[in-house]
């Protein structure tokens, strides 16, 4: 093993196969893209804050979503960017990997947030008497400190792992780095990065998922058995929301880094799965929540008329 020695050499990420035509629609469509996410993002984030009608658990644990989703987006879409407008896919060693941690950290932070947001709606839709008692400040301050305090202190050990050696190798196989990709630069024996990997994917992937299946499980054993049928159907309609978004980032979390590991699964399918990655939840996560999520939605609409004039 060796010491890391190549922090100052530069990568090259995967090219964008952009002719010359296309570099002006990709850097508008990539800029745009940006500011929507960020815009929608601060938006949701700035009302949340701003309504005290909106400090209740469900919406404070909403709140780590969109920071999550700008750390996501901020980490790939500046880079990408510029690499459009630069025409060259360079990267240095320690923007490479401060990337790759970032977007692991945005990754791993969603799963686990939209995981305690699950946990909350259980509790409020299966022990609705309770409900201010187990979901009390303190106990909402623990869940939010244990869900960050996993996330970095995971990712931060798997990164720790992989600085220790020295890359003999320059280009990344990805349109932005991550963990695998910068492991696949490295000649010496990775063996422990591999274990620890696999069991963080177990670990942050099966985690979330079960407790998923399991709440969900019991709010629609909770909803059959209901008679009130106004409420029955606005849980279903909530938690199916919640289980799409889930869902989708899961899936295509799960492919983008399982196909890492195969060899024969194709890298064009690996590079879309890894990037709607990036794109997609940033940019629906916070129309989706904004628009479903009744009170949120009349608090934006207030918040817009009053600061941008907006009529409706």
């Amino acid at each position: 093993m060796y010491t890391n020695s190549s922090t100052s050499s530069l990568l090259t990420l995967q090219t964008l196969g952009l002719s010359s035509t296309d570099i002006y629609p990709a850097f508008v469509f990539g800029t745009l893209t940006y500011l929507i996410i960020m815009f929608s993002n601060l938006l949701v984030l700035t009302v949340i804050a701003m309504n005290k009608k909106l400090h209740k658990p469900m919406f404070i644990l909403l709140f780590n979503l969109p920071i999550s989703d700008i750390v996501g987006a901020t980490a790939f879409f500046p880079h990408l960017i510029f690499s459009i407008v630069a025409e060259n896919r360079l990267i240095s060693h320690h923007a490479c990997i401060f990337q790759a941690f970032l977007i692991h950290v945005y990754g791993t932070g969603n799963l686990l947030i939209l995981s305690a947001m699950a946990y909350d709606r259980y509790i409020a839709i299966c022990f609705p008497l309770r409900y201010t008692t187990i979901m009390n400040s303190h106990n909402l301050m623990k869940i939010i400190v244990i869900t960050w305090f996993i996330n970095l202190s995971m990712m931060f050990t798997l990164f720790i792992l992989l600085v220790r050696f020295k890359t003999c190798r320059t280009n990344i196989v990805d349109f932005y780095c991550n963990n695998q990709s910068l492991v696949k630069l490295i000649c010496d024996d990775t063996s422990v990065n591999n274990y620890y990997g696999l069991a963080t994917i177990f670990l942050l992937m099966g985690g979330p998922l079960a407790l998923i299946l399991y709440t969900y499980a019991q709010i629609l054993r909770t909803c059959v058995i209901t008679n009130h049928t106004d409420a029955r159907q606005k849980a279903i309609q909530t938690c199916a929301t919640h289980l799409i978004v889930f869902l989708s980032l899961q899936i295509n979390t799960v492919f983008a880094l399982i196909s890492h590991r195969i060899d024969s699964s194709s890298p064009v399918l690996r590079r879309a799965f890894g990037v709607s990655v990036l794109i997609f939840p940033p940019f629906f996560d916070p129309i989706i929540y904004g628009l479903k999520t009744k009170e949120l939605k009349q608090c934006i609409v207030m918040f817009l008329k009053r600061n941008v004039g907006l009529t409706m």
